[in-house]
């Protein structure tokens, strides 16, 4: 099993290593067995096994040549829990057909327990950033992102 993380703070960049070696199993280790993870689209995957499975596909497919970049990082450590929220840049993505998609940022938050080896997540939540948007409205069969403010002026 993969060393955890010393301080709730160095999970986000044990994550993006694990990602960068395309260790799906190294990413998993973070996580306690019975973890839960939501991505940015819903998909609840609910054990160790699942988040494993679900991110060796991603990372030997469209995430094949991805680089995901830890940015701005805040942890809460409330004592034996710690909540850590990272916004991370992801670049190198493939589209179905293949081709390079543009650069993501998305928000990682992860719920962490401190163990005697360490800080172990317990649950994560990816949330994609969607410049200018405040809401999606669904239009049709299509979820769309929407924005009620008001322009300026």
């Amino acid at each position: 099993m993969t060393d955890l993380p010393e301080r709730p703070g160095d999970i986000p960049a044990a994550f993006a290593a694990a990602w960068a070696a395309r260790d799906a199993a190294a990413l998993a280790a973070l996580f306690a067995e019975d973890a839960d993870f939501v991505n940015v689209v819903g998909l609840w995957w609910h054990d160790r096994a699942a988040i494993e499975r679900a991110h060796a596909y991603g990372l030997t497919t469209f995430f094949a040549e991805s680089q995901l970049t830890p940015e701005v990082i805040r942890t809460r450590d409330l004592g034996a829990v710690a909540v850590v929220q990272c916004r991370f840049r992801l670049t190198g993505q493939r589209d179905p057909q293949g081709r390079p998609a543009g650069p993501r940022r998305t928000i990682l938050t992860f719920v962490a327990r401190r163990l005697a080896a360490g800080w172990q997540v317990v649950t994560a939540q990816n949330t994609d950033v969607v410049a200018g948007a405040e809401t999606h409205l669904m239009q049709g069969d299509l979820l769309r992102p929407a924005d009620y403010r008001a322009p300026p002026g």
